[in-house]
């Protein structure tokens, strides 16, 4: 929750103005704005290498769900992406691994890409229950997908106690999660949809550890959280993850 849309306005242009030399074959870019920005932020990225996407969404079309905005409403003004089960969606506004798995359907069933987030709590890995979590939150927001419909969707892992707090999860426990969640699909479907599966990282990203992060071999992006925000950090982010990524 960040951003007027005067200050979303130009950080998009900040980030159209200095991305515009990364090919979309290195990496995707997505921004995700608040949604009273969406409208002028998908003007002004049109003819960009960037992609718009939205930090959540309703799973019903339309109704009487005051407050609530449906896909296709998102779809209209250009998303297409949409942002799934975020921690704070789960941790504050008691999101589900049921209500996710209903907005996921909705998302797909509109043609746009969905961005299921997963991961656990501090208590919870310290506890040891990480790998549990892990399972609960895939299986369950991920129920009754066809093997059609899994291909299309990103998994972020975020480890919520990374999140904000500028406790960066290891690049090898990063690995390890992510790991476990590959081969957890491959359980789920098989092998070729395990590794072509994309599994990003969510938890106080940075420029300084980016690089570590994407060469681990199945962190294959990043979900940005705070640094997004500042067009410089960013910026470097995209930057130096393209040059992994080549």
């Amino acid at each position: 929750m960040y951003k007027t849309v005067v200050e979303a306005i130009e950080l998009a242009n900040g980030l159209k103005r200095t991305l515009f030399n990364i090919g979309s074959q290195e990496l995707d870019i997505v921004i995700c704005p608040a949604f009273t920005a969406l409208s002028e932020v998908s003007e002004v990225i049109a003819d960009s290498n960037i992609q718009l996407g939205a930090q959540d969404a309703h799973w019903q079309g339309e109704g009487a769900f005051t407050g609530e905005i449906s896909v296709s409403m998102l779809k209209d003004v250009g998303c297409q992406f949409v942002i799934i089960g975020h921690s704070e969606r789960r941790q504050y506004f008691g999101e589900t691994n049921e209500s996710v798995n209903k907005k996921l359907k909705a998302v797909l069933k509109e043609g746009l890409s969905p961005i299921v987030c997963v991961g656990e709590i501090l208590s919870e890995r310290e506890a040891g229950k990480t790998f549990g979590v892990l399972d609960n939150h895939i299986q369950n927001s991920l129920m009754d997908l066809s093997e059609q419909d899994i291909l299309k969707v990103i998994i972020a892992y975020e480890p919520v106690w990374a999140i904000g707090t500028g406790k960066t999860a290891t690049p090898q426990q990063a690995q390890e999660a992510q790991k476990y969640i590959r081969d957890l699909l491959e359980k789920m479907y098989n092998k070729d949809v395990a590794s072509n599966i994309r599994i990003q990282y969510g938890g106080s990203v940075k420029p300084e550890n980016i690089a570590q992060l994407l060469s681990q071999p199945d962190v294959d992006g990043a979900l940005v959280g705070g640094a997004s925000l500042e067009l410089a950090a960013f910026t470097e982010i995209v930057k130096r993850a393209s040059e992994v990524k080549k």
